[in-house]
């Protein structure tokens, strides 16, 4: 298990020199800004986190305020917040923030494993053990489901029947009861990321995509190309997933609109690659994070093209939030 845990993060190839000019052409700085208990000196910090506004054709760089060595490991986006993790701490920012105004996220501890916006509000997982919900409209996260024994979670989902499942490296545990009580309904192996459409539910695992239509009461394989499960995102009238085949060492993307029963690669122009790390759609359009940058596709996924190119031996990891889509280089992982 922990070999395949392992493809997870995985997320680093070299880039040319080249490509660090072209990129620096295609963002807009902000003005420098201090993170809070942190100096940056007089240059400010450029080429870790950026957003679009527009759809992808421009991107605005919002890394001031950062310390100027960060090495993001994650990016989170929930309720009008962004929280970027580093080896050493988190970071937060308001979405509605014109400049970038990083502060040091004081109450939650690394690893910051997830952030999801459920409807119960915001519930981030840190140190693989702990489950937090932060109260809306205040800095504070409170501590849930404190009697939860598992270890290692991956993510909070809450399912539109008000079912709550975590995603852990030993399965999907399901409550009925708001995390009063707890039942283990998957076993095989890790899972990490959870999606609903018209009552399906779909999660990334070890297996690939599993499959779920009784209310995620019992699982099977969807969709395995002879590997695991990478991402999973909701897209207009179903799902789309990026696949890792361990036989031929390649990623693929795949979207289904019969709730996960088929599937169809959207693939097609992106080079291949064993380290394409997100898609999203946004409106008609596609958007991958691959090695080489951030790629958009405006006929569902029959060519794509390179709108952002990789830099300093970093990949593009890739989120959206209220219509707006956020990107980070990272060293590694996906």
């Amino acid at each position: 298990m922990r070999s395949s845990h392992h493809l997870f993060i995985l997320f680093l190839l070299t880039f040319t020199t080249a490509c660090q000019q072209v990129v620096e052409t295609a963002f807009e700085s902000l003005p420098a800004t201090t993170a809070t208990g942190q100096d940056n000196g007089n240059a400010a910090t450029a080429n870790i986190v950026f957003k679009s506004i527009d759809g992808g054709f421009t991107w605005q760089d919002i890394s001031a305020g950062l310390p100027s060595d960060t090495k993001a490991e994650g990016l989170f986006v929930g309720e009008g917040e962004l929280l970027l993790t580093t080896k050493e701490d988190i970071y937060r920012t308001s979405t509605a923030s014109k400049s970038a105004n990083w502060e040091k996220e004081m109450f939650l501890k690394r690893p910051l494993v997830s952030v999801s916006a459920t409807s119960a509000g915001v519930i981030a997982i840190a140190n693989n053990r702990q489950f937090f919900q932060k109260l809306k409209g205040k800095d504070v996260w409170m501590p849930i489901f404190t009697d939860f024994k598992d270890a290692f979670m991956r993510n909070v989902f809450i399912a539109k029947d008000g079912s709550t499942f975590v995603a852990s490296d030993h399965g999907i545990f399901k409550s009925k009861d708001g995390g009063k009580t707890w039942k283990h309904v998957m076993q095989d192996g890790w899972v990490i990321k959870m999606k609903e459409w018209n009552g399906v539910l779909l999660c990334t695992s070890q297996q690939g995509i599993l499959r779920s239509t009784d209310g995620g009461e019992h699982w099977d394989v969807g969709l395995s190309e002879g590997g695991v499960g990478i991402d999973l995102v909701n897209i207009k009238d179903g799902f789309a997933a990026i696949t890792y085949n361990t036989e031929t060492k390649t990623r693929r993307i795949r979207t289904s609109t019969d709730g996960g029963k088929t599937w169809q690669p959207i693939d097609a122009g992106l080079p291949p690659s064993s380290l394409v790390s997100s898609i999203l759609q946004m409106g008609n359009d596609f958007y991958c994070g691959h090695p080489d940058g951030i790629f958009r596709s405006a006929d569902q996924g029959k060519s794509w093209q390179l709108v952002v190119p990789a830099t300093e031996k970093k990949g593009f990891n890739l989120s959206m939030y209220n219509g707006v889509i956020y990107a980070y280089l990272r060293e590694g992982g996906c």
